[in-house]
């Protein structure tokens, strides 16, 4: 296989680190570009960073002019985008495009689908407006084939805003009954690593589509998370079901989140609440290919919300 040059933004969280190091095994030649370059990467040692040949450079996607710098650099050719919520991304792509990137993989959000209007999603749902966004730049400034759009469902490290709770020995959460399909980061990562490698004629076997789907091998309410949790702790942990206002108001004032993006996020876990397994999105065609999709372009099996929670317990006790 022909060594690919690519370069990696944000390869300090989970998802980034993966496809760097997935993307390496495969003989592509990376460069892992973020603000801090001295800060470590998960899952990659010092020596092995050294002898796989990854270069570190300074780049930060909130300011096009690094991200110019960074990819002249290394001489990049492909790129691995994620999202900065709040941010407006286009001015990256646009660096992206003028500084000589051929082809980008975005990280993007399974709350766009198939039926999704990219320039008519509303705002209020935040998550899937703040993505469309930049599956619409994408679209625009590279078109198709040169980008792909990674859309995974609900991260398995969503449950770290849990911790806290976790720590005091009772998780409070609205619909705790709400089905979701957890995915690993790294799985996340690997699938993005091993299409940045293919490159844009991993769109032939898609009937020219540019969106790979990505969902988790196992379908899990909140509650039952909640108690593998337990599982990997050693505990039982209650569960407390909050009203739906209650639960915005965790959203907002526990974690940060804006008010819209908060109601969005309830109003979904309602849904998911009512429908349960029997949700349109856990349904069809579509849901089999996003379920296939991490074996069939990495060769590898998905990684289960369990085993994704024995290799990160520590975090719940940092």
């Amino acid at each position: 296989m022909a060594s690919e040059n690519i370069i990696i933004f944000g390869p300090t969280g989970q998802v980034a680190a993966a496809a760097a190091t997935f993307a390496q095994a495969k003989g592509a030649k990376v460069a892992l570009a973020m603000r801090d370059t001295k800060k470590a990467i998960p899952g990659l040692s010092p020596e092995k960073e050294q002898s796989a040949g990854f270069e570190r450079v300074s780049a930060d996607l909130t300011k096009p002019e690094t991200i110019q710098a960074a990819v002249e650099k290394t001489g990049a050719k492909r790129a691995f985008l994620y999202l900065i919520f709040g941010k407006p991304m286009r001015p990256a792509v646009e660096a992206l495009k003028s500084s000589g990137i051929e082809f980008v993989v975005f990280n993007s959000s399974l709350s766009l689908t198939e039926e999704s209007d990219l320039r008519n999603v509303s705002q209020g749902d935040y998550v899937a407006w703040a993505h469309a966004q930049v599956e619409i730049a994408l679209e625009e400034i590279f078109g198709v084939p040169n980008y792909v759009t990674v859309r995974p469902g609900a991260f398995a490290s969503n449950v770290m805003l849990w911790k806290d709770m976790v720590k005091k020995g009772e998780v409070r959460i609205a619909y705790p009954e709400a089905v979701f399909s957890y995915i690993a980061p790294p799985d996340i990562g690997k699938l993005c690593g091993a299409l940045l490698v293919a490159g844009p004629q991993v769109l032939e076997t898609k009937g020219g589509r540019n969106v790979v789907n990505l969902t988790g091998p196992e379908l899990a309410t909140q509650e039952e998370a909640v108690r593998d949790i337990g599982r990997v702790l050693g505990k039982e942990i209650p569960v407390v079901a909050l009203s739906e206002q209650q639960g915005v108001k965790l959203f907002v004032d526990g974690f940060g989140m804006p008010e819209s993006a908060a109601q969005g996020l309830v109003s979904l876990h309602r849904r998911l609440a009512e429908s349960g397994r029997n949700d349109k999105g856990y349904q069809g065609d579509i849901y089999e290919e996003a379920l296939s999709n991490f074996e069939k372009y990495t060769g590898e099996r998905p990684t289960t919300l369990f085993q994704w929670l024995e290799e990160n317990k520590g975090q719940f006790t940092d």
